[in-house]
């Protein structure tokens, strides 16, 4: 199983930019070219919402309509890390943000697992605040 550490968050004005970052580690030298990657968001009083996933093997990527055009996911698989750039960041982003890591087989949908929400590792998570 992957340990996940979000970094990145913080306080940004309506319009601007944030990149949080997900690096990845494991007992066994485990690196992220099996598995999915997926940041999710958490606001309070809201339900969990899958933003973006990425597959390891074809680079399929999934974004929900909320943040299609403004945030763009990328990894590194050689730095064990993945990204989140967010641009344009409007108040209704504000929630904390986790990410997740699952295995993945070659053909599977990164579009069914990141609505599924089914990871089995979980960053602790962190903060995103849009606010003037």
């Amino acid at each position: 199983q992957l340990q996940l550490v979000e970094s990145g968050g913080g306080l940004v004005q309506p319009g601007g930019s944030l990149r949080l970052s997900c690096a990845a580690s494991g007992s066994s030298g485990s690196t992220l070219n099996y598995y999915a990657i997926g940041w999710f968001r958490q606001a309070p009083g809201k339900e969990r919402e899958g933003v973006s996933c990425i597959h390891s093997q074809n680079a399929n990527t999934y974004y929900s309509d909320s943040v299609k055009g403004r945030f763009t996911i990328s990894r590194d698989n050689a730095k064990n890390t993945v990204y989140l750039q967010m641009n344009s960041l409007k108040p209704e982003d504000t929630a904390v943000y986790y990410c997740a890591a699952n295995l993945i087989l070659p053909v599977s949908s990164i579009r069914t697992m990141c609505l599924s929400g089914r990871f089995a590792s979980w960053g602790q998570g962190t903060q995103v605040t849009v606010s003037s």
